[in-house]
């Protein structure tokens, strides 16, 4: 029996039927386990006739016979007409009645059959990388900020540029209101805005990142002060916890603080590594930005030439495969909000369903670049080594903190291998379509 054909091409439905002596013989086998531990009265335990069982458990016994045969039987039927199925089948017009074949339907989803066609016509955008002095200069500077060392103060207030060495308390100005206090609020989230304390926090007076209140407070101040003010955040702030929201803070300034730089000299270069001069560290950064660009150019590249190669090739994808994908998005989203310091029963609150109708279009254009790649890949006969897998396993697990063993291990139980052999193999893909856009 070949497979019914529905209008979408990777949609396919079929009829399955299995043979009576095979239900006989799985409902028996079943009444013979029951028989073995059913205890019901007036019965020992391993004694209860089979007539009885068969009538007591029926229904129990039907649902078995069901579990046990339908996967079976789908696989096999799948096998023989040729056909892979990239989702669990939804079954149908179960019709099981004793004496008779079980027979059913089932839906399910394939693979689309895919055809790439002009992927070598494919150019990819290579700008010309150009680093000016004044970059490299900057990145210097940021290397010389980052060795900065901090002396006391004596004799005088903070001023401008000097840093304040604080122990700072504060609280969301709201939780002091009666509405905060009953568990409500007119501001969403603002009941539950935490107090934020912190032990020897270097403020620098007018700093560039420094909110103006801390600067206007401390400016001036000495040794022992402690100061009270309140701290409006905008909406913008990177800090989710802090966005939008007024905090009243008392802090304590435990000592003064200068900053002083280390002279631009060969000592620098020296500290830095292996460099006689500071033309050697110039050379080095600007080696380092030119990579750091040419590999974000690259990446840009790439992700147009997917763009392109998905535009160009109009095709179904299976359901199953955007689900997967839109899983995969939003998990990856949501321990990224975990990370910036979302607490798990705000997660909770979420609208998943509309969160994940808004990852819909970007999983469908990702799952197609998927099997794009991977039918380029068997055009190509793109593989991924042994050795290409076991040096992905080791950086895993550098990364990590563990052994390559406990890592193989852990992506073998989990069954991961397989998603990481196919990630690698749409890596070199691709790197071959960068390659060969030129």
């Amino acid at each position: 029996m070949s497979p019914t054909e529905t209008k979408d091409s990777v949609k396919r439905e079929i009829q399955v039927e299995i043979p009576a002596a095979e239900v006989a013989r799985e409902t028996d086998s079943l009444i013979q386990k029951y028989q073995k531990l059913a205890r019901l009265p007036g019965f020992r335990v391993g004694h209860v006739p089979a007539s009885i069982i068969r009538q007591r458990f029926a229904e129990d016994i039907k649902s078995e016979v069901v579990e046990a045969l339908v996967p079976r039987y789908f696989r096999r039927e799948a096998e023989k007409l040729g056909v892979q199925p990239v989702s669990q089948p939804q079954v149908s017009d179960l019709h099981i009645h004793d004496g008779e074949p079980l027979r059913f339907k089932a839906s399910f989803e394939i693979m689309p059959e895919l055809k790439v066609e002009g992927y070598k016509e494919l150019r990819a955008e290579r700008p010309q990388i150009t680093i000016t002095d004044d970059e490299v200069e900057e990145a210097l500077a940021s290397l010389r900020e980052e060795r900065a060392t901090f002396v006391s103060i004596e004799g005088r207030p903070l001023g401008d540029g000097d840093f304040a060495q604080v122990s700072l308390h504060g609280k969301p100005k709201e939780a002091d209101q009666p509405a905060a206090s009953s568990g409500t609020s007119s501001k969403p989230g603002v009941a539950e805005s935490q107090p934020v304390h912190m032990d020897d926090v270097l403020v620098e007076i007018a700093g560039k990142t420094t909110m103006p209140e801390f600067t206007e407070n401390l400016r001036g101040a000495s040794a022992g002060d402690e100061r009270t003010f309140e701290v409006t955040y905008p909406e913008d702030t990177s800090d989710k916890r802090l966005a939008g929201k007024t905090f009243t803070y008392t802090i304590m300034v435990n000592s003064l603080k200068q900053k002083n730089l280390p002279e631009l000299d060969e000592t620098f270069a020296k500290e830095l590594g292996d460099f006689a001069n500071l033309d050697e560290v110039r050379k080095k950064i600007r080696e380092g930005l030119e990579a750091e660009r040419t590999h974000a150019a690259e990446h840009v590249a790439k992700d147009k030439l997917v763009a392109e190669l998905v535009k160009r090739h109009d095709f179904e994808v299976p359901e199953a495969l955007v689900d997967r994908q839109i899983d995969i998005r939003l998990e990856r989203g949501l321990r990224a909000l975990a990370a910036q310091g979302m607490r798990a029963e705000d997660m909770k609150k979420m609208d998943l369903a509309r969160l994940r109708a808004g990852q819909r279009e970007q999983a469908i254009n990702e799952v197609k670049a998927s099997l794009l790649l991977g039918k380029i890949a068997d055009e190509e006969k793109i593989d991924v080594s042994d050795e290409e897998l076991d040096h992905e396993i080791e950086a895993l697990a550098k990364q990590s903190k563990q052994t390559a063993e406990a890592i193989r291990a852990r992506l073998t139980r989990d069954g991961a291998l397989d998603r990481i052999r196919s990630r690698i193999r749409s890596e070199k893909t691709l790197n071959f379509l960068y390659h060969q856009s030129a």
